[in-house]
């Protein structure tokens, strides 16, 4: 265990320290070339389009996920959501969901989500829970394929899909973490090339921070859902070992 904490530490900290900070100058160099070849102008274009429309799909799966929280603890969606708000802004300026889980956790207990349960839910879905982030890959991912003609289908991106889940899992939960881990599945899936690896890239860093508060703002949902289903029993438990302590 101890072993494999050390290598998730090198490896994140390699990301953080090497990766992260020579990707401007990669992608610099990538739109430099689209420049000189004048395709600069449609990629940029067509990326705006793409980023309007994944915040809107980041939008729709918070309301979503929201309202299955609500139906289950009976109380007003909007009202959740309004509460998960710092935890969505914090994430906004922070880029990782590791950064935002102290303001993650304690908005989730003022959603009346019991201390043990958000203790429990909130720091293992800052690393496992990254639906914005998968929204915001595959989207992209589509948008570059029909921008370059090449063939997809629905087929593929179900294994594609399925593959980046466990795959993401795995991601560190510091910026540019989550299309970090994916670009191998990208390049053996999807085909992609090293430059549309790049394009990639630099559209997923370009929305990181959306994507990382789509992730923190639905794990306040998750523990909803959690404590609804265990936080009662949880403390029916506690009372009774009280009971017996105290007898």
């Amino acid at each position: 265990r101890k072993c494999a904490n050390e290598f998730r530490d090198i490896v994140a900290k390699v990301i953080k320290s090497i990766i992260i900070p020579l990707l401007p100058l990669y992608i610099f160099g990538i739109f430099l070339n689209m420049t000189v070849s004048g395709q600069v102008g449609d990629i940029l274009a067509t990326f705006f389009k793409v980023i309007l429309v994944i915040f809107a799909m980041h939008i729709f799966i918070l309301v979503l996920q929201y309202c299955v929280a609500a139906l289950v603890v009976r109380r007003n969606p909007f009202k959740l959501l309004v509460t998960m708000l710092p935890a969505y802004f914090t994430a906004l300026g922070t880029q990782s969901s590791a950064a935002t889980i102290p303001v993650t956790l304690r908005q989730a207990i003022k959603m009346g989500v019991s201390d043990d349960i958000a203790g429990f839910v909130i720091p293992i879905c800052a690393t496992i829970h990254m639906s914005g982030s998968t929204l915001k890959i595959v989207s992209c991912a589509v948008a570059l394929m029909i921008m370059n003609g090449l063939p997809y289908d629905f087929p593929m991106f179900v294994g594609f899909i399925c593959m980046l889940g466990v795959t993401i899992i795995a991601a560190p939960g510091i910026p540019g973490g989550s299309i970090m881990a994916s670009l191998g599945l990208l390049a053996s899936m999807l085909g992609f090339t090293e430059k549309d690896q790049a394009l990639m890239i630099a559209l997923y860093i370009a929305m990181d921070s959306f994507g990382t508060a789509c992730n923190v703002t639905g794990d306040g949902f998750i523990a909803l859902i959690v404590d609804k289903l265990f936080g009662k029993r949880n403390r029916h438990e506690a009372s009774d070992d009280a009971a017996i302590l105290g007898k």
